[in-house]
């Protein structure tokens, strides 16, 4: 991918699509081969070292959210800030951490816990702590896969003019086939399966 490059992974379930955003971000690391981001070797990385590049140079919009019930979720955007040295919490992340949530049209949740907002909630403040780093890669894994299609517009727009924003590089797995025509690029899974069959 190049950089500032806004790709879709589509393909059957089970055929890898999030484990290769695992691979990028570092949390899993290859049998074989090796994953390079940017100018950094990311499975040459000792444990620590991984979770620092991920904390500060990949956002991470899990397919599950991955919010912490015990905090509200002002405290779930701001956690990758408090987890690591790589990154350091200012009044200025603060601000930025709340106008990204009113531009999700969460601003008026902050002080909830995750129990007492819908899925799509959910949804946009995990994308709100993806991109308050500011990242160098976005990793989406059906990010708009809980929110109606007004929202589905809506927060593929926020993703695209963050990466955009920042230069950012965007890889979003998705099985909404709507949502293809805005990448720059999709990757098919299915062709890999075929490949590897023939």
């Amino acid at each position: 991918m190049a950089r500032g490059e806004k790709v879709a992974v589509i393909g059957p379930s089970g055929s890898g699509k999030t484990t290769l955003l695992n691979l990028i971000a570092g949390i899993l690391t290859p049998a074989e081969g090796s994953i390079r981001v940017g100018d950094t070797e990311v499975s040459a990385l000792s444990d620590a070292a991984r979770r620092d590049f991920r904390i500060s140079r990949i956002g991470f919009v899990f397919q599950d959210f991955e919010l912490l019930d015990y905090l509200n979720i002002l405290d779930n955007i701001l956690h990758p800030y408090r987890i690591s040295n790589a990154l350091r919490l200012s009044r200025e992340v603060r601000t930025r951490a709340a106008t990204l949530a009113e531009g999700m049209a969460i601003g008026d949740k902050l002080g909830r816990r995750p129990g007492r907002l819908s899925q799509g909630e959910k949804q946009r403040a995990a994308i709100c702590r993806a991109l308050l780093p500011n990242p160098d890669v976005i990793l989406a894994d059906e990010a708009t896969g809980n929110l109606d299609p007004r929202n589905k517009g809506h927060i593929l727009d926020l993703l695209f003019d963050s990466a955009e924003h920042h230069g950012a590089t965007l890889l979003a797995v998705t099985h909404d086939h709507e949502l293809l025509p805005h990448f720059d690029r999709v990757v098919d899974f299915q062709n890999f399966r075929a490949g590897a069959a023939a």
